[in-house]
């Protein structure tokens, strides 16, 4: 049985329960960062140093960071088609998790935390309206993506990296900023509703 550390609110530990729920496998969730499961605990930090969710024990072996998470699953249970074993078709899925990880998660992160976790060190309006900005721009990277393929982000074929970006779209769907028109992005995110997975660790939270 796997288990999985995180509380269920987090996008980072959903990333994981939808690769679960899209693999079919079981797993224990301990909802480390909930009141009474601090991840500051000694317990946690023995886990992840860093203190962040989510972490999967899966046996002896602890393995954090939810991307890598994510490709370790689909590794693990063969699922070739979430995560190809070609080296060059593998790349591109990784590539996305990659771009996800960094610059598009960059972009949002000040207008998030200020107008939805309303942090009192993010309420500088000029840097919520230029992180806006910023993650509009990101996702026009992404639209331009998806009107190429007409599907998901490395073709025909729904993948891990399609799993990460899921929510990361459902997080800019729902926060309240002024929305760039991207129609590719927009057909995107209901096509992945037609996935239960996303249905239950996407769309029924609030970003």
């Amino acid at each position: 049985m796997l288990t999985i550390l995180g509380k269920p609110t987090s996008i980072n530990v959903r990333k994981v329960l939808w690769t679960c729920a899209e693999i079919g496998v079981s797993y224990e969730l301990q909802p480390w960062g909930d009141p009474g499961m601090p991840t500051s605990a000694p317990e946690f930090l023995r886990w992840n140093p860093r203190g962040l969710v989510p972490v999967l024990r899966d046996g002896n072996e602890t393995l954090w960071e939810s991307n890598t998470i994510c490709r370790y699953l689909a590794g693990k249970h063969g699922r070739t088609d979430l995560l190809p074993s070609a080296p060059l078709p593998r790349a591109h899925v990784e590539k996305w998790m990659d771009w996800q990880a960094t610059e598009l998660n960059n972009a949002w992160r000040y207008a998030f935390m200020g107008l939805v976790r309303k942090s009192e060190a993010h309420t500088d309006p000029k840097a919520i309206a230029a992180s806006g900005l910023a993650w509009n721009q990101m996702m026009g990277i992404l639209d331009s993506r998806l009107a190429e393929t007409g599907a998901f982000v490395t073709g025909d074929e729904f993948t891990v990296a399609d799993i990460v970006l899921g929510l990361s779209v459902h997080r800019w769907v729902s926060t309240p900023i002024e929305h760039a028109e991207l129609p590719a992005v927009n057909a995107y995110y209901e096509r992945l509703s037609e996935r239960p997975g996303f249905v239950e660790f996407g769309r029924n939270h609030a970003s």
